[in-house]
């Protein structure tokens, strides 16, 4: 124990300012999604994954990977998420055992809905409160960090 490196005032003043500010960001962009649209985050972040692609269609796994969940995870979500006409799962050809997650009309119609509302509370919450230069540096630093995790961009 004697070779901890523990952190340093400074150190440990930084991390745990940020976990209590994504802590915190975290649950009033959650309590805006669920007031506003009836989402949770977690359904945002699948539906904005799905409308990035040209066809609004991943595969599952490629899905979990994007959103850093577990496979099992991400495929009891879609289904919950399924189940409300959000998404459909589509078998793959090629891999019998895969699937594919597809954004259907309905679930187009509400991501459309919900990110203007969503993009205002993060941009109050969060980018209007930084300068350019803020922006410019926690870009940098999240690269920095997201490599040394092995997660790119």
């Amino acid at each position: 124990m004697g070779d901890t490196p523990w952190l340093d005032d400074r150190e440990a003043d930084a991390w745990r300012g940020f976990l209590r500010m994504q802590m915190h960001l975290e649950a009033s962009l959650a309590r805006q999604l669920a007031t506003d649209s009836g989402l949770s985050h977690q359904d945002y972040g699948v539906l904005v994954a799905l409308s990035e692609h040209p066809d609004g269609r991943i595969r599952l796994f490629e899905l979990a990977e994007t959103l850093g969940w577990e496979k099992s995870r991400a495929s009891h979500h879609v289904s919950r998420m399924a189940a409300r006409g959000l998404v459909d799962k589509e078998p793959c050809d090629e891999d019998r055992r895969g699937a594919f997650v597809v954004l259907t009309p309905q679930g187009r119609a509400t991501i459309e809905e919900a990110a203007p509302g969503h993009v205002r509370t993060v941009r109050e919450l969060f980018i209007d409160r930084l300068t350019p230069a803020q922006l410019d540096e926690l870009r940098a630093m999240s690269a920095t960090v997201l490599a040394g995790l092995g997660v790119g961009p």
